[in-house]
């Protein structure tokens, strides 16, 4: 499945999980020798919510937390028949997450199917040693930072997952793909980071590249994308709703002021099913 292009293969594991989760992440998401994508989720019962999702990035890292996953998995657990429930109950890495489902009835299928879904990414952690990012402030809000010779401005929010964001560089490969992966590891990060480059457009739109820890340059990142917009308006570039344009798509992001949650929008499609032979 996709979600605004970050792909991810998609195991039903509600009667068992698949031994060795993590080389098998590696194996079956090389695009040459394995499937392809940019990770492996895992759909699991759970004792606390509806369902729960593990997510392992490409190189066989396991994550917290991935927007564009837990809508996918929302479309997947209805259209596969597992729950009737339009609100879902999601535990991750990084709490429980809500899951509501847009549905519509498919007029060729004659089938109520997710066109969107909408997913309560929770309150932003902006607290610098809890993203964590190291910081003399308590925020680290356009802080200038030298990584591999070069000077950068990062800002540094948390969904879940640590998340840079950088507003000042052009969004070219020499850039996304040539810096992404010193700042990926900078000793600022110590538990890595993914890494958000983003050009404003306006005050409600902004323009974005995500180098995504573990596994490169994704076409998508939900949560970098609800990252992104919490560190537009904490540098006072855009208002608190807007839409992101990513390589795969584009997400409509919210940051509440009332109830400080950021609400994410977004596509969720299905791309095959099969067998995969390990």
């Amino acid at each position: 499945m996709h979600g605004a292009g970050n792909d991810y293969i998609y195991v039903n594991a509600m009667d068992g999980v698949p031994s060795n989760i993590s080389e098998l992440s590696q194996k079956i998401s090389d695009r040459h020798f394995g499937i392809g994508s940019d990770g492996l989720v895992l759909i699991m019962p759970s004792e606390t919510a509806d369902f729960r999702m593990r997510m392992f990035n490409s190189d066989g890292s396991e994550a917290e937390m991935c927007g564009n996953a837990s809508r996918c998995v929302g479309k997947y657990v209805y259209e596969k028949g597992l729950t009737s429930k339009s609100e879902v109950r999601l535990e991750t890495g990084a709490g429980i997450k809500i899951l509501r489902l847009h549905i519509k009835m498919n007029p060729e299928t004659g089938r109520n199917e997710v066109s969107e879904v909408t997913v309560d990414m929770g309150c932003p952690e902006l607290i610098a040693s809890r993203v964590p990012a190291l910081s003399a402030n308590e925020q680290k809000v356009s802080e200038l930072e030298i990584v591999n010779g070069k000077e950068y401005r990062i800002t540094a929010v948390s969904m879940g997952n640590p998340h840079a964001v950088i507003f000042s560089e052009p969004l070219v490969d020499s850039v996304v793909l040539g810096e992404g992966p010193h700042l990926e590891v900078a000793s600022i990060f110590p538990r890595k980071a993914n890494i958000e480059f983003a050009e404003v457009i306006d005050r409600n739109h902004i323009r974005m590249r995500v180098w995504e820890r573990g596994a490169g340059e994704t076409l998508a990142c939900g949560t970098g994308a609800c990252a992104t917009l919490v560190a537009a308006v904490l540098n006072g570039l855009t208002d608190r709703k807007a839409e992101l344009q990513l390589l795969g798509g584009t997400l409509q992001i919210e940051w509440d002021e009332e109830t400080d949650h950021v609400l994410m929008t977004g596509p969720a499609e299905f791309i095959a099913d099969g067998t995969y032979y390990y």
